[in-house]
């Protein structure tokens, strides 16, 4: 019965921190009631990647006391036992307050924190087991242990230790007033967050009562406290919204599991990793949300330039996996067009393009504004298009999209004279898959509607290189039932993507598939669009001239975003 206990207890304990790690992020990614504005980094994500080693630790050391250790009742602990339960509350509140706060601040003495204690303030160390050690030994030895009493005691370490470090403050000012006492037995996120940014102050704890007797108390905790509590949101500069891409990759979200959301998103991961396999059906109330939940914020970013903070920025998550056609709302315009009075700009992301590349394109899949703006502009640089459609009257209709008919020169999507120059002659359709009249070593340009079909007769040494948000290369696997190696003889490079400058902050997670500090041309295009405070909407079915394309590339390149033309491998899809 006690391993099942101690067991119960490790799991819930698990359990217990994952929830706490989900609302600390949720929580911080927005203002409201935000303590310390500090970025976090993916270096903290790594440093504390193994978090859950103590509480493995824990559950072995009491494995072996209940296993070896010659104490009476120790392999069957009572559910409650009154006495135990005092006896816990009464030796954390005098030995291990009073042992903890003395050690905490001979610790914070300079010869002992640059040697020793600057390791505390990075992760969790063995200190703590050591003196909560004190009071369930006690128990034990005295035979006044029950399941209760370990239960609720580390479920309250637990619990103050992470409220102290989630870095929102949450408890109401009423309950002080209420009961004075509280002020001196219960601390808040505000007050220990003062001991990592003051050092010197706050050494308690879980109880300010010492600080208070030897007037280490920070005279700020107070006024820290009242502000975080009054703090309200802010307001972003710049709104990215997103949406997961499979239900399994709601898992990889940043308010998730953090150490998933620091690596990019593999389509395989789901399938391979046991550990997401066994909690599937636990947290099935979390994929109920992403069915029936409304948007919500998951990240926060600030762009420093200059010394300064230049744009705020959010990420917004919509919690849907389907529904994610664009021609649903015209690409955006239809929502315009709903609110014309609407004061925020909508950004697509579509002009965010870097077009060098050979001077024969082939290009397939679903014809998209992407596709369009892309056929355009090669065309207007000289380079020929190959389309590739089943259907001839698609292609009169894209020409006719990109350039007008023969009765109106006038482009319905840009409204320029077309017909009088050359260019429209670079757009070229193909309906088979042979590569004799535009040679091997092709590059293909492949969005949403790219088949598997297509891409096992396409020539050898083929270049595919994605347009679409999502790698049409995913659902090839969909229909096996093991994933199926990419061609060895062709290079497949990711989607759009612009690494980011070291100037943008706070990125501790990966964007879908994309690796670290690497964010996608579209996101990319709703901060520019905040930096260089442009008044126009991008969106919708119309196309801009190709000096809107240059101009929207040289100001990636100005604010420090660079282009990411890694290849992918097979192994890595």
């Amino acid at each position: 019965m006690t391993y099942i206990f101690v067991l119960t207890l490790t799991v819930w304990r698990v359990i217990h921190s994952q929830l706490w790690i989900s609302l600390s992020r949720f929580k911080t990614s927005k203002s409201k009631n935000r303590i310390v504005d500090k970025p976090i980094e993916f270096e903290q994500v790594d440093r504390e990647s193994n978090w859950d080693d103590q509480i493995i630790l824990q559950a072995m050391l009491f494995y072996m006391v209940i296993k070896y250790v010659p104490v009476p009742g120790a392999s069957y602990y009572p559910i409650w036992r009154t006495d135990g339960i005092v006896m816990t509350i009464l030796l954390h509140t005098g030995p291990v307050e009073f042992l903890y706060y003395w050690l905490h601040r001979a610790l914070h003495h300079h010869f002992l924190y640059s040697r020793y204690h600057f390791h505390h303030h990075s992760s969790i160390h063995l200190m703590y087991f050591i003196l909560f050690a004190i009071p369930i030994l006690t128990m034990v030895f005295t035979e006044t242990v029950s399941m209760a009493a370990l239960f609720g005691y580390l479920t309250y370490i637990d619990f103050m230790n992470y409220m102290g470090h989630c870095n929102f403050e949450f408890v109401p000012p009423y309950i002080f007033t209420s009961f004075p006492l509280l002020n001196y037995i219960f601390y808040t996120p505000s007050y220990h967050s003062l001991h990592h940014t003051q050092f010197r102050t706050n050494y308690a704890l879980f109880m300010p009562m010492y600080d208070y007797i030897y007037g280490t108390m920070d005279k700020s905790s107070e006024d820290l406290y009242k502000k975080s509590f009054r703090r309200q949101d802010e307001s972003p500069h710049v709104v990215h919204l997103t949406h997961p891409i499979t239900p399994e990759s709601t898992y990889h979200l940043r308010i998730g599991f953090a150490s998933l959301a620091s690596q990019p998103f593999n389509n395989t991961s789901p399938y391979n990793m046991w550990y997401l396999i066994m909690i599937k059906g636990l947290l099935w109330p979390f994929n109920l949300m992403f069915d029936y939940g409304s948007t919500f914020v998951i990240e926060r970013n600030s762009l420093n330039e200059h010394g300064k903070v230049s744009r705020s920025m959010q990420t917004w998550v919509v919690p849907k996996c389907s529904y994610q056609g664009e021609e649903l709302n015209g690409n955006g315009e239809v929502y315009i067009q709903k609110h014309p009075t609407l004061k925020i700009k909508v950004v697509d992301g579509k002009r965010n393009t870097n077009l060098e590349t050979r001077p024969v394109i082939v290009i397939t899949g679903k014809v998209t504004k992407v596709a369009c703006s892309i056929c355009l502009a090669l065309c207007q640089r000289g380079y020929q298009v190959v389309v590739k459609l089943q259907n001839t009257d698609d292609f009169e209709d894209l020409r006719i999209w990109l350039f007008g008919s023969s009765s109106s020169s006038k482009s319905p999507l840009l409204g320029g004279d077309y017909q009088n120059n050359s260019i429209h002659n670079n757009l070229i359709l193909s309906t088979n898959y042979s590569s004799a009249d535009h040679g091997n070593n092709e590059v293909w340009l492949v969005g949403d509607g790219f088949t598997e079909e297509e891409h096992i007769r396409a020539p050898k040494g083929t270049v595919f290189v994605p347009y679409s948000q999502f790698p049409p290369w995913f659902n090839f696997k969909k229909n096996n039932d093991t994933p199926k190696m990419l061609r060895k003889d062709c290079t497949y490079y990711n989607t759009p993507a612009l690494r980011i400058p070291p100037s943008l902050e706070n990125v501790d997670s990966c964007e879908n598939w994309l690796p670290r500090r690497v964010m996608s041309a579209w996101r990319v295009a709703g901060i520019l669009h905040g930096l260089e405070d442009w008044k126009w909407h991008e969106c919708g079915n119309w196309l801009k001239e190709e000096e809107m394309i240059d101009k929207v590339w040289s100001a990636s390149l100005s604010h420090g975003f660079g282009p990411y033309d890694f290849t992918c491998s097979s192994a890595a899809i």
